[in-house]
């Protein structure tokens, strides 16, 4: 059984600290996968040495050839997928078949990425001055702190590594305490590909002691998160005072909206994988559908049927499509919100509770979960649950479903279903989040383009595809007189 090591300078290192935690398998938490050392602020303070000592060199290595460093990431990753989806199964608790798709997103950010390093271009502009050459180039920050979740802890340190690699910043990355093992194996990867020491940098540690080192750090000169809304707000409110530059990516409480002419089979079946699919546990999960009252009972009727058929269980079965909760924290809170849920006028449809039999005693396992007749305004409707529960409201009409979907203080990603291009359109226009699905689930992004919110769910450039570059490095003017001669008059 490991001890995890914090990866700096192009080293493994031992913590000296002598705080320590199990790393548990949710699904059955008598086993243990390893220890984890949770770093000391001076821990963090050294890897950050480390990558601004790197980023000097790093930053001068041409464009392309930092593009070929994650193209053999790629290979590499693609050599160790089954290994690395196991792990994330065992480590996470998702199903082995998502765990694998996972893999194979974050697959797909590298063979992006890497051409991003033959594309770093800047542009050219006519002067108004004579014999002046003007254009423009893009340059690294610096030193990046990447604080990264447990819920994809493969995909999500590779989308925000690649891009900031490739610009020819160094990182420093502070994984989620819950998934080390993953965060293990991304550096490991990169360590393969041959990247330069110190690029990459990896401490494990709490948040409010390694991640606040890093935010506060001087050297440090943009932090991308991806967490909760109230962690993020507090990144960016500390890192404002350093004028650093912040991106966050936080909550969600997204919304199918079934429209009354819109296929209620695709509808039910979008709603199942979006609420129940990684256990709920996606920033992109659908945790709310909003339907309209002409179609409601069969919806509600149908999906009753769809949940029940749910298999839970350990993510390495075969026949298992839903795993546990994270960790015993999330699985309370869920279960929590649930009982909640049932003290309001909200009907529980389905589900409701967690396993009590032999089998899944030892995870963390919820039934899936769903209520009906939830109202726009109602705790079950407005908070974040993150875990296989789906509140249902019933609405009348198009106006009526824009009004309650948008009532949220979140914007992430939506769906409507309809076959009314006019109706479609003016959801499109309306709808407030930064992604949108039509006829198609709520979950899912493809590295090609862009991914974020809007109103509390997103700070700054948004991430993956050709925008995530923008946070990732500084743009530069350049005026150059080809002449070299003295300019007379004024100048603007």
């Amino acid at each position: 059984m490991s001890t995890y090591r914090n990866f700096v300078g192009g080293e493994w290192i031992e913590s000296r600290s002598g705080d320590e935690i199990p790393n548990l398998n949710p699904a059955n938490t008598q086993e243990v996968l390893g220890h984890q050392r949770l770093s000391t602020r001076e821990e963090a303070r050294a890897a950050v040495e480390a990558a601004v000592k790197a980023q000097k060199a790093w930053r001068r290595v041409p464009g392309p050839e930092r593009g070929r460093v994650l193209l053999r990431a790629l290979r590499i990753m693609g050599e160790r997928k089954e290994e690395i989806a196991r792990s994330l199964t065992r480590e996470e608790g998702k199903i082995f078949r998502e765990a694998k798709g996972e893999v194979n997103k974050a697959m797909n950010v590298l063979e992006f990425m890497a051409g991003e390093g033959m594309r770093l271009c800047g542009e050219t502009y006519p002067s108004e001055l004579p014999n002046t050459f003007a254009y423009t180039l893009r340059g690294p920050v610096g030193v990046v702190a990447c604080i990264t979740p447990w819920n994809f802890p493969v995909a999500i340190p590779i989308w925000k590594i690649a891009p900031a690699i490739v610009s020819g910043n160094a990182v420093v990355l502070k994984p989620a305490e819950q998934t080390p093992e993953c965060a293990k194996l991304v550096a490991q990867v990169f360590e393969q590909a041959g990247l330069m020491p110190g690029v990459l940098n990896v401490v494990f540690g709490r948040g409010e002691v390694v991640g606040d080192e890093l935010v506060r750090h001087k050297d440090v000169a943009a932090i991308s998160f991806t967490g909760s809304t109230e962690v993020g707000t507090l990144i960016y409110e500390t890192a404002s005072r350093g004028l650093k530059k912040v991106q966050c990516e936080m909550g969600g409480k997204n919304p199918i909206v079934l429209l009354a002419d819109g296929d209620v089979d695709h509808a039910v079946e979008a709603a199942a994988q979006g609420a129940f699919g990684s256990t709920g546990q996606r920033c992109t999960a659908t945790s709310r559908v909003i339907v309209d009252a002409r179609v409601a009972d069969e919806f509600v009727a149908k999906l009753k049927v769809r949940a029940e058929k749910v298999r839970v269980g350990d993510g390495l079965e075969e026949t298992t499509d839903m795993g546990p909760s994270i960790d015993e924290p999330q699985w309370k809170k869920v279960l929590e919100t649930i009982e909640r849920a049932k003290g309001s006028a909200a009907k529980l449809v389905t589900g409701g509770s967690a396993y009590d039999d032999a089998a899944r005693a030892k995870g963390y396992f919820t039934r899936p979960t769903v209520f009906d007749q939830v109202k726009p305004d109602d705790m079950l409707a407005q908070e974040e649950v993150f875990g296989p529960v789906l509140s249902v409201t019933r609405v009348d009409g198009l106006e009526e479903a824009l009004r309650a979907a948008n009532s949220v203080r979140y914007g992430l990603t939506a769906s409507v279903y309809s076959r009314d291009p006019s109706a479609i359109l003016r959801f499109v226009e309306e709808i407030e989040c930064g992604i949108v699905h039509v006829n198609s689930p709520t979950v899912g992004g493809e590295a090609q383009l862009p991914f974020g919110g809007i109103k509390h769910t997103g700070i700054g450039p948004r991430e993956q595809g050709k925008t995530a570059i923008e946070f990732y490095t500084e743009l530069k003017t350049v005026y150059y007189d080809y002449t070299g001669q003295a300019r007379k008059g004024n100048l603007y």
